[in-house]
């Protein structure tokens, strides 16, 4: 086989283990997703905004990319991405490890609350809720959310 030809052929075939690896962690990462995390508390929209009110110093995380935001967010919240949640990021919004945080996302097949979560949680914060719903369901449930710029 020429050179050029067995250099296509392997170009093809990683390529299409790329693919297929790609595709696998997409759904991986779908199925993934849990009803419930141990060390969270889950609350639906309804409960979201009744623990809001009675718990003025709960701080409500955004865990989507920033650029989710601008389809919109839920007021108040803050613009966490899971991927720059840490210990020491979370430590600059919640006081103590007992502070109150309810963390969401895009909905039930986005997995970015969980990660950020199981950071919280292994940085030693105890009191977290989750909004497995995320900001799909509060949409489709016509609650009122912000914009926000890039």
């Amino acid at each position: 086989m020429p050179e050029a030809d067995r250099y296509n052929a392997i170009r093809i075939f990683l390529a299409s283990l790329l693919l297929v690896l790609f595709s696998h962690s997409l759904r991986a990462e779908e199925e993934t997703v849990p009803d419930k995390l141990a060390g969270a508390v889950n609350v639906t929209a309804e409960e979201l905004i009744s623990l809001a009110e009675i718990t003025p110093e709960l701080v409500i995380i955004d865990s989507r990319k920033a650029a989710d935001r601008v389809q919109g967010n839920i007021e108040g919240s803050i613009s966490l991405p899971n991927t720059e949640t840490t210990c020491a990021t979370l430590a600059r919004h919640l006081r103590s490890l007992n502070a109150p945080s309810l963390y969401y996302c895009n909905g039930p097949k986005c997995g970015r609350s969980v990660k950020a979560i199981r950071i919280a949680l292994d940085c030693g914060y105890t009191n977290i809720y989750w909004y497995r719903g995320g900001f799909e369901d509060w949409k489709e449930k016509n609650y009122p959310f912000i914009m926000s710029e890039k």
